[in-house]
């Protein structure tokens, strides 16, 4: 793909989510959720090869049925109140249609397969950016929302992704599928606590974007697909595949890395509104995610794998790309846990 298809392609996926995230109208958003969509099917699809194709027609089948759904809620909700106003949506039918349009964009359980599906399918580029850039206009939209959803629905949407987005990444060898499931179960706890506090959900989606930036970034340089891939990381950095090992502690939430504190707050503030069941099956939830993280981390930095004389080991060039951003992500997914009281205010 040319520099100048690339720059219109990425210039029209942002502008799509600031349509979305700045719009008061239900046909703005709805407009820029279009956008956003089509902007990211020619960047998934770059690659010619037919993986890549079946990834890009789920992807945009999927988009697709979620925004035709947001569009019939906001035509019946405005049909039934007169206004298109996204604050003010107190149809109880647009509220169910709402909810599930935004599960379904954003990979929630029951809507969830076709994450792991696109990722695997896409380059590990695109997978970055449809794991966190794709998921603020959905978010920014239930935060818009939040006053007229269930609060009930959500909790269990939250729940359910929390516990199915462990147990899927289980049996995963791909690293794509792994970061597939673990954003199902990151957007899970976000969707628990939306309906109790909005400030926590937005710190958590922050923390989680610049994570996943964190571990993306590390995966791309390693060239490490699959967990085997990671096992011969340690020739080309002994320092990337230690930064690594750290990251994925910190996305599995073990103190006293930047991770623990959205779960932390989550947990806390769960227990204070006396939703006991929730907090524990989330707690139990985590526990998944954190054995799938602790397996590629033993991998990829706690053992040397068996190796053949076979054996292909990466050649430790000079590392070319840029790694500002990643050192940058790399340092706040560890370092941010000890200014916790400082967010909070």
């Amino acid at each position: 793909m040319s520099p100048q298809i690339s720059i219109i392609l990425l210039s029209s996926l942002a502008t799509g989510t600031v349509i979305t995230m700045t719009s008061h109208h239900w046909l703005m958003a709805w407009i820029g959720l279009e956008v956003n969509t089509l902007a990211i099917i020619p960047i998934i699809s770059a690659t010619h090869n037919p993986r890549a194709t079946k990834a890009a027609t789920k992807y945009f089948l999927t988009q697709a049925s979620a925004s035709a759904m947001i569009l019939f809620s906001s035509m019946i909700n405005a049909w039934q109140t007169g206004t298109w106003d996204i604050t003010n949506l107190s149809s109880e039918p647009s509220h169910i249609l709402l909810t599930m349009a935004l599960a379904m964009k954003l990979g929630l359980v029951p809507t969830h397969f076709w994450l792991p599906e696109v990722l695997q399918g896409s380059t590990m580029a695109t997978a970055l950016i449809i794991v966190t850039w794709q998921k603020l206009a959905p978010m920014a939209l239930i935060y818009l929302t939040i006053n007229n959803l269930s609060t009930v629905v959500l909790i269990s949407l939250g729940l359910l992704s929390s516990v199915i987005g462990g147990w899927g990444g289980l049996n995963q060898t791909q690293t794509r599928k792994i970061m597939a499931f673990s954003s199902i179960t990151h957007l899970g706890w976000m969707t628990a606590i939306s309906t109790i506090m909005t400030n926590i959900m937005i710190l958590n989606l922050v923390i989680y974007l610049i994570m996943t930036t964190a571990l993306f970034y590390s995966l791309i340089l390693s060239k490490s697909k699959t967990i085997q891939d990671t096992t011969t990381a340690w020739t080309l950095s002994p320092t990337l595949t230690t930064m690594m090992m750290i990251l994925l502690l910190s996305l599995g939430g073990l103190p006293p890395l930047t991770g623990f504190m959205p779960k932390w707050l989550i947990l806390e503030e769960l227990i204070i509104q006396n939703l006991i069941p929730a907090a524990t099956t989330l707690a139990m939830s985590a526990l998944l995610s954190l054995f799938f993280y602790l397996r590629l981390a033993y991998t990829t930095t706690l053992t040397l794998s068996p190796n053949t004389i076979q054996t292909k080991f990466k050649w430790r060039f000079k590392l070319k790309p840029i790694t500002s951003l990643m050192m940058t992500s790399s340092t706040i997914s560890i370092f941010l846990l000890p200014l916790t009281p400082l967010m909070l205010l």
